[in-house]
């Protein structure tokens, strides 16, 4: 079995993920390096996906490309992810099968509560398809069951049953206005394709998620979600357990990294277990944090230099005063001037991809 360096590691996850120096130089090879997008809408800074992208593409990125990808239906929301259209076919046969075989208890009380609501169901398909598409607010519907939870969802039975449809890819989220998400019916937002089957699509979402990810682990509770038996099966020195490595990048020229300022929703960071694993990073989003215990800020952008999360940025977009804030910059170790030009270098790009100006001089 291969046996890699830290720093082997390491690299390999910035070039897959598109960080590493040249940068991608179109929004779709950006995209392609990223994979799919969590689509969190805090406007802290912007909407992270501008951000995920920017981190990317740096002053060549223009939001409106976004907008128009999404308008024409190249990209489509599935699962609260911004993902290429055609990677529908690789949902298709698990939303065709919902709620699954066997099923998760939650997905099975689910599937319960859609059955005792099959007349509110249909009355919602019907009305999508003569009216929509609609956000929520539009569809006045009667529920015989009204959806119960802990508290968080209580009702909200025409978000909780639009989401079920969606699971069983009968609708699909449109598009957004603001932070609300408008539906319609699944065949007027998806591309027409054949289903890939189960197993099959399975496969090719990990083999997906490595080749962006570059090095991950299999399964287990300290990853998410894990690859499966994708790839080559490598250990890393000094790190517990083995690994799963895209092969390709092992094969890849020297690397070349550069500095990134990263949204906390940035598909690089949101495995914490790897985080921690390979980069010895403990960065966490704080946002429902009370502000006496922040250790990094409300909205903290890790910063990412060479193949090092070197710290963390706590900015904040003032659109009513024209001002890019900047909280503060911490570094979680000393940085050379070299190193802190880089980083004063991302914030003012940061600031004219959102048209801000910087509300202090960076010292």
């Amino acid at each position: 079995m291969r046996e890699l360096t830290l720093q082997q590691a390491r690299r390999i996850a910035v070039r897959a993920a598109g960080l590493g120096s040249p940068r991608p130089t179109t929004l779709r090879e950006a995209i392609g390096a990223v994979g799919p997008i969590r689509l969190d809408l805090t406007t802290y800074l912007c909407p992270s996906p501008e951000l995920v992208l920017w981190s990317r593409l740096g002053r060549r990125f223009d939001p409106a490309e976004l907008d128009s990808l999404r308008t024409h239906r190249l990209l489509v929301e599935i699962a609260g992810n911004l993902q290429r259209a055609e990677r529908y076919a690789l949902h298709r046969a698990q939303m065709e099968a919902w709620p699954g075989e066997p099923a998760t208890p939650f997905a099975a009380q689910q599937a319960r509560w859609v059955e005792a609501n099959r007349a509110a169901a249909e009355e919602i398909l019907q009305t999508l398809r003569s009216e929509g598409p609609l956000p929520p607010k539009e569809l006045e519907v009667s529920f015989p069951v009204p959806h119960r939870s802990s508290g968080w969802n209580n009702d909200k039975s025409v978000v909780m049953m639009l989401e079920r449809l969606a699971d069983r890819g009968q609708v699909a989220v449109s598009h957004r206005e603001g932070r609300q998400r408008v539906w319609d019916l699944a065949e007027r937002v998806f591309p027409e394709v054949t289903a890939v089957p189960f197993a099959e699509a399975e496969r090719l979402r990990n083999e997906g998620r490595l080749r962006v990810q570059g090095i991950a682990r299999a399964s287990g509770p300290d990853c998410d979600p894990g690859v499966g038996t994708v790839g080559e099966e490598v250990m890393i020195q000094g790190v517990r357990g083995r690994w799963r490595v895209d092969p390709a990048p092992l094969e890849e020229p020297s690397f070349r990294g550069r500095t990134a300022l990263l949204s906390p929703f940035d598909p690089f960071v949101l495995d914490r277990h790897r985080l921690k694993e390979l980069f010895d990073s403990d960065y966490a989003l704080e946002m429902y944090v009370p502000a006496a215990k922040r250790r990094f800020g409300y909205y903290a952008l890790p910063i990412l230099h060479g193949d090092a999360l070197i710290g963390t940025a706590d900015l904040e977009a003032d659109h009513a005063h024209g001002v890019l804030e900047v909280h503060s910059l911490r570094p979680s170790t000393d940085w050379a001037p070299s190193v802190t030009r880089a980083v004063h270098a991302e914030v003012r790009s940061l600031g004219r991809m959102l048209e801000l100006e910087l509300a202090d001089e960076l010292m």
